[in-house]
């Protein structure tokens, strides 16, 4: 049963107060101690640990309950609430904000004084607001959570200082500000109709049954989805995307990809779960721009040579699948999609924690380049296997079993809905996938050509060769590395283990 507190309960809100208190202590931290860098990192990774550790609670819930805080006296009305799904996707935040920060790792000491403390102080505040707009109830709660879990992303790709981290950040900025405008239109339209502040299917129903209203409830879901749409990369709201990845530094692009989606998606679940009872009519929308991006997302992949703009036009294809199962009325819907996602966060970021490791042993020139992967299966097959495993499970084949029953997962609402039109695009989109996918890992693992092979380094006085010393992918790289691959290897072997954690 659903559990009302009436007083504020720390430790439910402790997911949400664990990053917040880190960003806290690590700018308290820089102002008393100067020149410390990797404090920091462990101020940070410890509050995320903290944080991810208070989500279990919450895991694996049956339907209906809730753990719930900052509640009404009287009125039974919440403004927070952790069920299994907002748990999940709380859980996934955390630790992916925790991989943002080993990949940031080493570059510690490349920053300024003071430097790393902004980077992670940012990182942490917009983890905080991803989890709390995970369980937020209330319109104000909800809106001011969402915005947190952004603005911070911008001032992190600008942080880079080159002419097109400030392009990237620019154009991510202006979509900011457009889908918060969306975003409060739609607030205000949701309490025209229902003259309640709070997201739930009590208020939405309300609005239902007066003919009046019900219009205005309409409008305001389509104006949610298009102002969420921004931020979870859906076509048409999609184009700050690939500039904001290829000027961001690579761990904020990691970022943007993980934690960002999972609150854009958190956001609009919320709104989902409580108009449920509205039926199709809205969801229409979701329906078009659900095909429309994975669609754009795979033919403009296919055409990238660059592996970020490649990694930002596959995260326009897999939102659109991810936001697939909210196109039909199912049970299960919100579910098939919580876990679409998750897979997607998971094989995402163990591509970027591989191509963050290439970047350290070869450049990021030659990082950056897809066709540069050419052979790395011979020089590091550990690496090699692990982007494998990456690729295949975003493409949905074995052994990536995951991605390929979050696909069947996101496909069954579609198919018990009867969208054919629908199921026909996502079939086809699978196979497209198929090919976006491999066409990377044929890079990988065909042989590289003798005549393109970089050159042997030059002998200082030309009399005599000299031993190279080899250069290795930083400690806490491989660690994210190595987090990533068994995670996914894990809910590879036994799906099942991602779904339980989101109730179903």
């Amino acid at each position: 049963m659903s559990q009302a507190v009436v007083s504020v309960n720390a430790g439910i809100l402790l997911p949400v107060l664990a990053p917040a208190v880190g960003a806290a202590v690590v700018l308290v931290t820089d102002v008393a101690v100067q020149h410390l860098r990797r404090v920091h990192y462990v101020i940070a990774l410890v509050s995320l640990v903290v944080g991810a550790l208070a989500t279990f609670a919450g895991l694996g819930m049956v339907g209906g309950s809730a753990r719930r805080t900052l509640c009404l006296p009287g009125s039974g009305l919440c403004m927070y609430a952790a069920d299994s799904v907002a748990s999940t996707l709380q859980l996934a935040a955390l630790l992916a904000a925790a991989l943002t920060l080993l990949l940031s790792w080493p570059d510690d000491k490349k920053q300024s004084p003071g430097g790393t403390a902004v980077i992670v102080s940012l990182v942490l505040a917009a983890t905080a607001g991803a989890t709390a707009v995970a369980g937020a109830r209330d319109v104000g709660s909800w809106l001011v959570a969402l915005e947190l879990a952004t603005l911070p992303t911008v001032a992190l790709v600008a942080l880079r200082g080159a002419r097109s981290a400030i392009s990237g950040a620019i154009a991510l900025l202006t979509t900011a500000l457009v889908s918060f405008g969306l975003l409060a239109l739609s607030a205000a339209l949701w309490f025209t109709a229902t003259g309640s502040g709070f997201l739930t299917p009590a208020a939405g129903l309300v609005a239902i049954n007066d003919p009046a209203r019900r219009p205005i409830l309409v409008l305001a879901v389509v104006v949610v989805i298009a102002g969420i749409g921004f931020k979870l990369s859906l076509v048409p709201f999609h184009a700050w995307t690939p500039e904001a990845y290829d000027g961001a530094p690579l761990p904020i692009a990691a970022f943007l990809a993980g934690v960002s989606k999972i609150a854009a998606l958190a956001a609009l679940l919320v709104v989902i779960r409580a108009i449920a009872p509205l039926g199709a009519p809205p969801l229409a929308a979701i329906a078009i721009v659900s095909a429309i991006s994975m669609t754009l997302g795979n033919i403009m992949a296919l055409r990238q040579n660059g592996v970020v703009r490649f990694l930002a036009w596959s995260t326009v294809a897999q939102a659109g699948w991810v936001v697939l199962p909210l196109a039909a009325v199912s049970s299960g819907a919100v579910h098939a999609s919580g876990a679409y996602l998750l897979a997607y966060a998971l094989a995402t970021l163990l591509i970027f924690a591989v191509v963050a490791a290439m970047v350290q042993i070869r450049g990021a020139a030659r990082a950056r380049d897809l066709n540069e992967y050419r052979g790395l299966l011979g020089d590091h097959p550990v690496l090699a296997s692990a982007l494998g495993l990456g690729l295949l499970s975003l493409a949905g084949l074995p052994p990536g079993f995951l991605g390929l029953v979050a696909k069947v997962a996101a496909l069954r609402p579609v198919v018990t809905s009867e969208l054919w039109w629908l199921a026909v695009i996502a079939a086809v989109n699978a196979v497209l996938g198929v090919a976006v996918y491999l066409r990377w890992l044929l890079i990988v693992i065909s042989t590289p050509d003798a005549s393109v092979q970089a050159p042997a380094p030059k002998v200082p006085d030309g009399t005599s060769p000299v031993a190279v010393q080899a250069v290795r992918a930083h400690p806490a790289t491989l660690v994210a590395v190595g987090f990533t691959v068994v995670a996914l290897v894990l809910t590879s072997l036994n799906p099942q283990m991602l779904v339980g954690l989101l109730g179903q």
